[in-house]
């Protein structure tokens, strides 16, 4: 998918070089300048989202050949492959799209309007839209494979035993993986779905899943910006060969200031974003209800399970 990305971004500059007319005019302070408002600090929570997901490498890291060396040059590689891909992938977007008269359903079609205009542009037809649509469902099962498999491996972690209820993490396959824990997270995903039935058509069920993700994602980073916080205050107390920031007071500056900062972009990501959801509306509501429900269903799971845990281990005291 990066490599697809890059193509895009390489081609689409290709095309403005041999005479592609640039849909939104980008070299003035206009075009820069963003709107800022309620709906616009609402999104902040998608910038968190695109930037997170790192904390899904954790479960892998034992079994990276040096940790200690190659984990912080794998962390350092994504975030600037991340940040080369959102600045030229989005001007290389405004190449095509007029940023002013974007289509309603940008956020789940955009790619693949992206690839048709671009491979149109070079005279290729829609060739590039459909390798784009056979290598983005092979990224998709990828990724779904790996956020199972990670979320699982969480479960079967060496805290499982204090924290997660025998039920969870008791029964395992073959390579050691909990098979509950897999039948908690599809069932999860089960429930999304379900719920993402009231709403009225597929596109308003993408944008509210990609919404949702503004809202979790944050939240879930919130508590490793915590962990971080209070490893730090009591870093005497622990050992690590890789130490991200090694001065306390700045690491504990650096690690309060991206707490605050992601728990505000996470609560205003309850405020829905689409157009038709306008303050006040049936719309507004309902998918402000959803929004409400999922976090406490989610969050309130992950305050359970322990609790479930410590009632599992009266029991066994009093037998």
């Amino acid at each position: 998918m990066f490599i697809m990305s890059m193509l895009f971004v390489l081609l689409a500059v290709w095309a403005v070089m041999h005479g592609h007319h640039i849909a939104t005019k980008l070299f003035n302070w206009g075009a820069f300048k963003p709107s800022f408002s309620l709906r616009y600090f609402s999104t902040t929570g998608l910038l968190i989202f695109a930037m997170s997901g790192a904390e899904l490498a954790a479960p892998y890291i034992v079994q990276i050949r040096d940790p200690k060396h190659e984990f912080p040059k794998a962390m350092w590689m994504l975030a600037l492959m991340t940040g080369f891909l959102t600045i030229f992938g989005t001007l290389a977007l405004a190449m095509f799209f007029n940023a002013h008269h974007i289509p309603h359903d940008f956020k789940m079609n955009g790619p693949y309007y992206a690839f048709q205009l671009l491979g149109e542009s070079l005279g290729w037809g829609k060739v590039l839209m459909y390798i784009f649509a056979v290598v983005q469902a092979i990224f998709m099962m990828a990724q779904l494979a790996v956020l199972l498999d990670a979320s699982s491996r969480v479960f079967a972690g060496d805290v499982a035993d204090k924290y997660m209820p025998k039920w969870l993490t008791g029964k395992k396959d073959k390579t050691g993986r909990p098979v509950h824990s897999y039948t908690l997270t599809c069932g999860l995903a089960l429930f999304l779905l379900l719920l993402t039935g009231t709403l009225p058509n597929i596109n308003s069920i993408y944008n509210w899943l990609l919404n949702i993700n503004g809202i979790i994602s944050p939240y879930k980073t919130c508590w490793v910006f915590f962990a971080f916080v209070m490893l730090r205050m009591h870093q005497d107390k622990f050992h690590s060969n890789y130490v991200f920031i090694k001065n306390k007071t700045g690491a504990l500056i650096m690690g309060w200031w991206c707490l605050i900062f992601t728990f505000i972009c996470a609560t205003l990501g309850f405020i829905p974003q689409e157009a038709e959801a306008t303050f006040g509306s049936a719309a507004f509501n309902h998918q402000l209800i959803m929004n409400i429900i999922t976090v406490i269903v989610l969050f309130g799971l992950g305050f359970l399970l322990p609790w479930l845990r410590k009632r599992e281990e009266k029991r066994e005291m009093n037998m």
